[in-house]
């Protein structure tokens, strides 16, 4: 009988320790803006092109520097693309030179990457890789 009470307080403590979770959330309005192709300004096609070098899988030469633009320049987190995604940094940073080259616009339409890879210690890309991206697209003005 003593076993069976002890285990039963094991259970009520147990029971009263137990761990709860709760999540709050806030829905966000309807902020859906539609654009027409009458509303850009477009450009002919223009390219940007940059190269990431990674050792050891690391890019060291941007690990501890951060650019931004300043007075009215882009970042490459604040470029707005249609019909397309970053899927590496080494796309991200040819993006940017392309908006940095073609100051005065404002969204990237469709844009198209090339890659060359280059890994040049005996053919092993975990020791050195070289990426280089051209992106080629149009841009556009409001």
């Amino acid at each position: 009988m003593r076993k069976f009470t002890s285990l039963l307080l094991v259970l009520i403590v147990g029971a009263m320790c137990s761990c709860s979770s709760t999540h709050l959330t806030m829905k966000d309005g309807n902020t859906r803006v539609e654009f027409n192709k009458s509303d850009f300004t477009l450009s002919d096609q223009v390219s940007g092109e940059a190269t990431e070098t990674k050792v050891i899988g690391i890019d060291w030469a941007r690990l501890f520097i951060k650019k931004t633009g300043s007075n009215g320049g882009v970042t490459a987190s604040s470029i707005p693309l249609v019909g397309g995604m970053l899927e590496s940094a080494a796309q991200s940073y040819a993006v940017y030179n392309m908006m940095e080259a073609n100051k005065g616009y404002d969204v990237v339409f469709y844009p198209q990457y090339e890659t060359k890879t280059l890994c040049p210690v005996i053919g092993i890309c975990f020791l050195t890789k070289i990426t280089t991206v051209k992106a080629t697209a149009r841009l556009g003005k409001l």
